[in-house]
């Protein structure tokens, strides 16, 4: 099942929350604060780290969990990258090994 980017619409409605309150809530100002809401729930944005945090804040859930879709995405990305690393020669050490394997193994499971 293909996850969504974000849960965020889903959760504000869950809340019973409209867009300019959680536009408030994350500290929004000015008439335009509720289209960044927008821009959020609809995919065309992504929040900077504070502004992904308060979303857990404010419906007590993980950021991942939030975000799965983009969550799902990045670790691809990073598992990719780490098999890449898990490649190279240069660094023998067991633990280096061990947390490369453990990232690409999380990801492609």
């Amino acid at each position: 099942m293909a996850l969504l980017s974000n849960y965020l619409r889903i959760n504000r409605k869950k809340s019973k929350l409209s867009q300019e309150e959680v536009a408030f809530l994350l500290g929004g100002t000015g008439e335009s604060k509720s289209s960044r809401i927008s821009r959020y729930e609809n995919f065309s944005r992504e929040p900077s780290l504070s502004v992904a945090l308060a979303y857990a804040v404010i419906y007590g859930k993980p950021v991942q969990e939030l975000f799965a879709g983009l969550y799902e995405q990045v670790g691809r990305n990073v598992a990719r990258r780490a098999k890449i690393l898990s490649q190279r020669k240069v660094n023998p050490d067991p633990k280096r090994h061990e947390v490369l394997t453990n990232l690409i193994s999380k990801i492609t499971a």
